[in-house]
């Protein structure tokens, strides 16, 4: 069974996926959301890739270096082993700005013997669109093509660039190197820089998770997703992704395949306000910069996700060329999501700001920006609070009353009206109460189904969501009232499915899920703890970790039978979710 047995490697401008037998199988350049030059993932014969060919004698294990975001991956038999250090470099030069290049390094150490391996070399640009060549050059390998456009690639190595590219067998006498670069190099890398690189980017690393607090109980998972939350984030906007993969099946052979490249103004909100209660501010600054730098105009909407450079047109498409990951097609760039109407992600935003400012009332330098981007979503959830929207888990084709959604509306306004007390402008204070208390009333009247003996998806529905968990987590409901324990208990009864949950199991556009959206879980073993169920809330916990990969990754979803790992790669919504779970079960 394929698990997704990959670890990310980036940094903070692209990300790449290598298999756990060391294969480069998911990578873009220049940027997160550029085309494809490996995408094995989501094609095994046309999508590209950059492996090392061993013998059976070889046994194949990877792990991370610790408290860091390079990837080690050993070969080794009883007379020979090596190792492949994988990383896009990542650290701070002297002028205080980030050097990261749009280059991977594969750094090959020996550590005994003279082992022998095949490169097997296969990039394929611009989502395998075309045909690409390689050529040996003098210094590097380049690949290029002329599909919709010309596109080029670089490899430069310490080996032979003609038994690279023939795949002829090479026998390793010392250390050696691959730079995968977008950019043609004016110095040339050599050893002595792969390995100032190498240095210099573990350092980076271990400087990072320094800052990171430590936990009593299950630190290195929180941990290792709070690295991974970073590697989502992008540092030239301080846009944060939902995943680095495009068209990972929520089910495999179905059609609910998206590209998660982008940034959802909820995901991101999410994962800003975990990664700041860790201590990460600038990570948190940068995304609320992004978000000031996208609401030019006072009235203007927000849309419900934006591309990484602050793109507002995400025209989804469909490569029709490539297989999928396992047949899943179709493979979708874009996403047409964009332009839905979800009136909850104005509470998220909210709630982040006010965090944000209580956190950094005395540094904060936008504080104006962020004043009038608060009296603008509380003006606009003031005049569509009432209206119907697609919901967190966006409905293609219908518009319901949910209750989450309603729940963000009051906290929009209830984090607004916080707000207006920090900074002292109290002129809309009574509207905005009276507000808040007429979104509250028509929550609590509209919401609680009697018969279910819980508060449901959506107004006048017997359907139960997941989502309804995070009413107390937003501060609507007190964990203890008994509709909220309640609520969970009945979630729990209805939804769960083997230790896992469904999202909900009312027929969407798509029909009945059948996968586990892994977020949701969480949310449930949070609830559990938070209503007392102290005890079952830890076994839960401790039972799902086990469905993570090798190194600890989630993806999006989880097959409720087999418990593979479906969905968008690493997730940032899993990770976020997994954090803060994590931190209140190590607090009892």
């Amino acid at each position: 069974m394929n698990n997704l047995n990959y670890g990310i490697i980036g940094n903070c401008r692209t990300a790449a996926l290598v298999s756990d037998k060391g294969s480069l199988d998911w990578c873009c350049l220049p940027e997160f959301d550029s085309a494809s030059v490996f995408a094995k993932l989501l094609d095994e014969e046309k999508g590209g890739h950059f492996s090392f060919t061993v013998d059976d004698s070889y046994q194949i294990s990877q792990i991370y270096i610790e408290n860091t975001c390079v990837l080690k991956t050993r070969f080794e038999n009883p007379e020979h082993c090596f190792e492949v250090f994988d990383f896009l470099p990542r650290y701070q030069k002297e002028n205080s700005k980030y050097h990261a290049p749009p280059e991977i390094i594969r750094y090959i150490k020996v550590i005994y013997g003279k082992p022998s391996l095949k490169i097997d070399y296969q990039p394929k640009l611009e989502y395998a669109i075309g045909h690409t060549v390689k050529y040996v050059k003098d210094n590097f390998i380049v690949s290029l093509t002329e599909a919709d456009k010309f596109d080029t690639l670089f490899l430069y190595t310490n080996l032979d660039k003609t038994k690279v590219v023939d795949a002829e067998p090479i026998q390793l006498e010392d250390d050696a190197f691959f730079l995968l670069t977008y950019n043609e190099k004016i110095d040339l890398p050599n050893i002595s820089s792969i390995k100032l690189e190498f240095e210099r980017t573990k350092v980076y690393w271990l400087n990072w998770t320094f800052k990171t607090p430590v936990f009593q109980k299950y630190n290195d998972m929180i941990l290792r997703s709070a690295m991974t939350l970073k590697l989502l984030s992008y540092e030239k906007t301080g846009a944060i992704l939902a995943a680095a993969t495009t068209s990972l099946p929520e089910t495999i052979g179905e059609v609910r395949n998206w590209d998660y490249r982008f940034c959802w103004i909820r995901d991101a909100s999410m994962v800003v306000k975990v990664v700041s209660q860790l201590g990460h501010d600038r990570m948190a600054k940068r995304y609320l910069q992004f978000i000031i730098d996208l609401i030019p105009d006072k009235n203007e909407k927000l849309q419900i996700m934006y591309g990484i450079n602050k793109e507002k047109d995400l025209t989804e498409k469909t490569l029709s060329h490539l297989s999928g990951y396992h047949n899943s097609k179709p493979v979708r760039v874009g996403n047409a999501a964009y332009e839905q109407k979800q009136n909850d992600i104005y509470g998220i935003l909210m709630d982040v700001i006010h965090q944000e400012l209580v956190k950094y009332k005395s540094d904060t330098e936008n504080k104006e920006e962020l004043w009038t981007i608060t009296k603008g979503i509380a003006w606009v959830v003031s005049r569509h609070w009432e209206e119907p929207d697609k919901g967190i888990w966006e409905f293609r084709n219908e518009n319901r009353h949910f209750t989450f959604s309603k729940v963000l509306c009051w906290v929009a306004i209830d984090r607004a009206i916080k707000v207006s007390k920090l900074f002292g402008k109290t002129s809309k204070l009574k509207r905005w109460e009276a507000l808040e208390e007429d979104i509250r009333t028509d929550i609590m009247t509209n919401a609680w189904n009697e018969s279910v003996g819980a508060f449901t998806q959506s107004y006048g529905s017997t359907d139960l969501d997941a989502s309804v968990l995070l009413m107390e987590t937003y501060g609507f409901i007190e964990a203890k009232n008994p509709k909220y324990v309640s609520t969970v208990k009945a979630i729990g009864k209805h939804l769960t499915n083997d230790g896992l949950l469904y999202r909900y199991k009312n027929k969407d556009d798509f029909g009945l899920p059948s996968s586990s959206f892994t977020i949701c879980t969480f949310w449930y073993i949070n609830s559990l703890h938070k209503i007392g169920e102290e005890q079952l809330a830890e076994e839960s916990f401790e039972q799902l970790m086990k469905y993570s990969n090798h190194l600890n990754l989630f993806s999006e979803d989880i097959d409720f039978k087999s418990k593979r790992l479906l969905g968008n790669f690493p997730q940032a919504y899993s990770h976020l979710a997994l954090i803060e779970t994590a931190i209140n079960l190590s607090k009892s």
